[in-house]
């Protein structure tokens, strides 16, 4: 159930704009030429319209996309103005020799093509150029930009805040000029005159599509910061018969969608997407009232989505880039409205812009799925180790929170992006409900284990089903119990949200670690009635875990050499009596009915320089695996006791305070618990048996859960191979489990 194509009820004319001066400007460029109109007859049968073509601009001016044209006029025009030169009848030639003279600087922040654009027209002009780029832009763009002759700053910060540290750079250097293609308070003009540049291909389309005895009904252009778009718009509304506009947009970078949504302009969050140069979070300012005038209706598209337009127009010759393609994905989605929009009729005339030319990118995986055992392949498929975990590091969860994300935001389901430590997101997903119900959060890890501990001779990023199995790293631990969540919310929203109350996908870094992932989450203010933690528990209803407390020991000698006994306190060999002690008070820690024994073994030591010198410390780090009963606090105290007992009757045994280096909670609901009883007649109604609470040996974030005030019972598939060799989830057991969800849903938050 994609976001919906929003049809704008408030569209009407605008004013006519003279663009004559800015296509004589571009005959002055070197080599230029209109780009091709290409029909696509195959597209004009699916559609079932009189005709679709294609602008095809993914080469124009020597650079794979439409920018220079904007870039180059609002280059022109800002540095005119700078010099004080009449931009009607300068020459380029005449304006590049002042520009060289006065040392003019341009600047400008990019995420696509609109950076390579400036650095071209400073080629042209003979003057520098400093492009920002993010750093989630893939470093062949940077590359492209910096053979045109730039130097390519890369910044730690999203697009929206590169443009800001781009432009104040430009304002502190000597000459500097900046040149965007987004506007914002205090910066208008230039966008203004990038706007205008677009003119040109605009011009041309019409005139081509007129070759054609035609008249184009629905011109579809791509939206990144809202340029492009505002130039469609000034040109498809101004004219004697007004034509419709489809304006599309990466899922994940819906400005433009929220924004006519809400009225006014939104800002949004954007993650990684295919479509870089429509990945930005605010619409121009410059542009806005145009747009919420101008655009008949807007559309978001996947990465998958694109790539797949991408791929088909590889077939018709055509060398797209994802950008160009989403506006073949938009106008298809535009077609599966009903009723059908007038301008998308059997006489439509469709014109989509190509935007730019073919490029690499990773080849996306598809969001469209809502099947449990198709998403717990896809999230297999992807490397999300932790990179905490091995010597060898780890992926991390980036690319599997992107995907979580992009998935949420393809259904418009509410999403929100936590990343406190760069490189380890967790996504939230929210389904809101009616109100006045009770909420409920799906938490689930999307971190693993190392992969180095797969078989050598098996792909742990297999994500193969085979016999009624999924295969691969994280399989079961816990993709399975996170795609199974991710499949329940989808049929709750398919059903149009019927409950009262909300629904929360918690899709968390770092629990095979420290847990920071949902310790953000809890930081992050996000609270619940209620959690189920869909881990691998074999479809067994866990309300109670252990919990842990490492302690380090540090047993101290005195460091000599080997030959002085008289002077050397052997430190290693002292603290073999408190590991001695140790054994015998594991016999005697306390018990629980369900999570049974604690228990505690020596997880690490640490002592010694070398054999020939008596170690003056040895370290000990001792792992307690703890029931309810016990707490971090009495479990130091009774190491403490401990170490005076074995200090009194060991001579020469000396120690420095023992201390927690860190911890986790054990946790238990309560026998009359109301949600337990409610998840139990949820299942039953599933199984058609009541499943009986037990305890875990394990630790998992139930407890970081409880101590926040969420009661939470951990409840996920069958399977086995958890962190070994071959890991498999049974298809049959995550089906269940998704129902399971779904059902507990409906029950606990109607």
């Amino acid at each position: 159930m994609p976001r919906s194509v929003y049809l704008n009820p408030r569209t009407g004319p605008l004013p006519a704009a003279d663009t004559s001066a800015v296509q004589a400007f571009h005959h002055q460029l070197p080599s230029f030429a209109p780009t091709p109109l290409v029909s696509l007859p195959d597209v004009t049968k699916e559609l079932g319209v009189r005709a679709v073509f294609l602008k095809d601009e993914s080469s124009r001016l020597g650079l794979p996309a439409f920018k220079i044209l904007g870039a180059s006029w609002g280059t022109f025009r800002a540095v005119a103005a700078r010099l004080g030169l009449n931009p009607t009848d300068t020459p380029l030639a005449d304006l590049a020799d002042a520009a060289h003279r006065a040392s003019i600087a341009l600047y400008a922040a990019t995420e696509g093509n609109h950076g390579r654009a400036v650095a071209a027209m400073a080629r042209i002009l003979g003057v520098p150029a400093r492009i920002y780029v993010p750093r989630s832009v893939n470093g062949e763009a940077a590359t492209l930009i910096a053979s045109e002759g730039a130097h390519v700053i890369v910044s730690d910060l999203h697009y929206d805040d590169a443009v800001l540290e781009a432009w104040e750079a430009a304002k502190v250097a000597p000459n500097g000029l900046f040149v965007q293609d987004t506007s914002f308070e205090g910066y208008e003009e230039i966008p203004a005159w990038i706007v205008e540049g677009y003119s040109t291909l605009l011009v041309e389309a019409e005139r081509q599509v007129a070759a054609q005895g035609l008249t184009p009904s629905l011109v579809v252009t791509p939206v990144g910061v809202g340029s492009l778009a505002h130039a469609v718009v000034s040109h498809c509304k101004s004219a004697a018969s007004p034509r419709a506009v489809l304006a599309v947009e990466p899922d994940t970078a819906p400005c433009l969608w929220k924004s006519l949504h809400a009225g006014g302009p939104v800002s949004v969050h954007t993650t990684r997407t295919i479509m870089d140069g429509l990945n930005c979070g605010t619409v121009s300012l410059t542009a806005w009232d145009d747009l919420k005038t101008g655009v008949d209706a807007s559309a978001t598209v996947s990465d998958f989505e694109a790539h797949q337009a991408v791929e088909y127009l590889a077939t018709k010759g055509i060398r797209s880039g994802p950008c160009g393609g989403a506006t073949l994905a938009a106008v298809r989605r535009l077609a599966q409205v009903t009723p059908r929009p007038e301008y998308l009729s059997e006489d439509a005339v469709v014109v989509l812009l190509n935007t730019e030319g073919l490029r690499k990118y990773d080849a996306p995986l598809d969001v469209s799925s809502d099947d449990p055992i198709e998403l717990t392949r896809i999230l297999t498929k992807i490397d999300s180790s932790n990179p905490d975990l091995s010597e060898a590091e780890g992926a991390g969860e980036g690319a599997v929170a992107n995907y979580v994300s992009a998935w949420l935001q393809h259904r418009d389901i509410e999403t929100h992006w936590l990343e406190k430590i760069p490189g380890r997101p967790s996504v939230i997903g929210v389904l809101r409900g009616k109100g006045g119900g009770k909420s409920l959060m799906l938490n689930g890890h999307i971190d693993t284990v190392s992969l180095g501990s797969y078989s050598p001779d098996l792909d742990p990023l297999a994500g193969e089903e085979k016999d009624g199995k999924v295969f691969g790293r994280g399989s079961l631990d816990m993709k399975a119990g996170v795609a199974a969540s991710m499949a329940a919310m989808a049929r709750i929203l398919r059903d149009g949200c019927p409950q009262r109350g909300d629904v929360i996908l918690a899709a968390v870094a770092d629990e095979e670690n420290f847990s920071k992932g949902t310790e953000e989450v809890l930081a992050a203010g996000w609270q619940a009635d209620a959690a189920v933690i869909p881990e691998p528990t074999q479809q067994e209803m866990g309300v109670a875990h252990k919990g842990f407390v490492w302690i380090e020991i540090d047993v101290l000698g005195v460091a000599a050499h080997g030959s002085m006994p008289e002077v050397g306190v052997d430190a290693i060999l002292l603290a073999g009596a408190v590991q001695t002690a140790l054994l015998e008070f594991a016999k005697t820690l306390p018990s629980d009915p369900r999570v049974g024994c604690a228990s505690l073994h020596g997880g690490l030591i640490r002592g010694g320089e070398e054999p020939s010198s008596y170690p003056d410390k040895c370290t000990l780090t001792v792992e307690f695996r703890t029931v309810p009963s016990q707490t971090k606090e009495s479990v130091l105290r009774d190491v403490k006791g401990l170490l005076e007992k074995v200090a009194a009757q060991t001579p020469g045994l000396k120690y420095a305070p023992p201390r927690v280096t860190f911890s986790r909670p054990p946790y238990a609901l309560s026998d009359d618990d109301a949600f337990m009883g409610t998840f139990a007649g949820s299942v039953k109604k599933v199984t058609g048996s009541t499943p009986e609470p037990i305890g875990f040996s394990f630790w998992c974030d139930a407890a970081l859960l409880y101590e926040a005030g969420i009661p939470a019972v951990v409840y996920g598939p069958k399977g086995a191979g958890l962190h070994g060799k071959e890991e498999w989830v049974g298809s049959e057991s995550v089906r269940e489990v998704t129902d399971i969800l779904e059902t507990v849903i409906r029950d606990f938050c109607a």
